[in-house]
């Protein structure tokens, strides 16, 4: 600690003068440890560029492009499966939650015993169960909407999660947006507008969608319940181990889904096509989609559920890159700029925070007590100053 940093201790209710005042008056001082981490992050509040320069910073930059990517290479297989004749949406991301189960759900029983977790599953089941629904509500149907509409627009209708999330946390998690951050988000939304509209204005990556309109609202539909999941997950996790977490949407996922698709996608299945190609998609989607949602809880906790769908943005960049090798699509001399708005947007929305930014969740108390100190989160940081995640 600097000279000015230094704290006087004596012994508690003691009095003493304070030099401040001028005065002489006499003020108490109790003896007390200053956390290092939580002292830097009440004196950059308020302050520009205090977390643009740490490294969390900068693995969440890093990580939010990683989840970009997984997500527009999920929605491009779901994208040639449907152009292959197999649109089994509930299905299709049956797998992801069996995998997931497997890896988490088995983990936790190492961690906590096979008492532990039934115990835990009796107190908290139920938030999870409904976790659980939204989510593989929210697959079911964005993944439907690719039957009906093109990829592009699906995409364009994400902006609606962005909206839902910000109510949802502003109204019950008790987060208050600077207005850099709104400004950030608005310019996120502005680098994707100027995608869209040079594809409008040229006339590329145009194809006909078989039903538009009902493709168009099942993706709204989707995206609301992405936005519901997304704040309530980032709620989650900053409560609970991530592996508990992940595990048991993974263990309530495979029922919900698995009954979902027994009762929605059985004449699908039957008139889907079946080949190696089919079956090459549907492992890389599982495969990819188990990684977003293994990493996705990292980011809830590093940012937040807002910043994480911001992220989510540079998607439609990714999407139009991937898709000029997959769908013969044209990359216009304007999607490098609007890929660099939406990274601009990212780092304005962070240009006024504090060094621990949206790592300190306002739910968890001051020092961040009612959470856990798992990877991400800002209860490790401070219980372990020299930690970067």
């Amino acid at each position: 600690m600097t000279e000015s940093d230094t704290v006087v201790h004596q012994p508690k209710g003691a009095e003493t003068t304070n030099p401040e005042n001028g005065h002489g008056v006499p003020t108490l001082v109790t003896s007390h440890e200053v956390n290092p981490v939580l002292e830097r992050d009440a004196q950059t509040k308020g302050t520009w560029t205090a977390y643009v320069k740490t490294k969390q910073f900068w693995i969440a930059m890093l990580l939010g492009q990683i989840l970009a990517i997984c997500i527009t290479s999920t929605n491009t297989l779901s994208q040639l499966l449907s152009m292959e004749g197999t649109s089994i949406p509930a299905f299709q991301t049956f797998f992801n939650y069996v995998l997931l189960n497997i890896v988490y759900t088995g983990y936790t029983f190492y961690k906590l015993g096979f008492k532990g977790w039934a115990k835990m599953c009796l107190k908290d089941g139920w938030r999870f169960f409904i976790l659980a629904f939204i989510d593989v509500e929210g697959n079911y149907f964005i993944v439907l909407a690719y039957r009906y509409t093109t990829i592009l627009s699906a995409q364009l209708i994400n902006f609606w999660a962005i909206v839902v999330v910000v109510i949802l946390s502003f109204l019950f998690l008790r987060v208050r947006y600077r207005w850099t951050q709104i400004a950030g988000i608005l310019l996120c939304i502005g680098g994707v507008g100027v995608l869209f509209g040079s594809d409008h204005l040229t006339g590329y990556n145009q194809f006909p969608a078989s039903n538009a309109v009902k493709g168009d609202l099942f993706a709204l539909l989707g995206a609301s319940l992405y936005g519901l999941s997304n704040t309530f997950e980032e709620f989650l996790v900053s409560e609970q181990p991530l592996y508990v977490v992940v595990g048991q949407l993974g263990f309530w996922g495979m029922f919900i889904n698995g009954v979902q698709a027994g009762i929605f996608d059985r004449s699908s299945f039957r008139s889907a096509t079946w080949n190696a190609a089919v079956g090459g998609y549907l492992t890389g989607y599982t495969l990819i989609l188990s990684l977003f949602y293994s990493l996705a809880p990292i980011l809830f906790r590093l940012t937040s559920a807002a910043f994480f769908n911001i992220s989510l943005l540079t998607g439609n960049f990714w999407g139009v890159a991937i898709g000029v090798k997959v769908f013969h699509l044209k990359i216009h001399w304007m999607y490098p700029i609007a890929f660099v708005l939406i990274l601009v947007g990212q780092v304005i929305y962070f240009l006024r925070q504090s060094s621990l930014a949206e790592q300190k969740k306002p739910w968890l108390g001051e020092d961040q007590h009612k959470g856990v100190a798992g990877i991400g989160t800002a209860k490790r940081r401070v219980e372990r100053p020299e930690a970067i995640v």
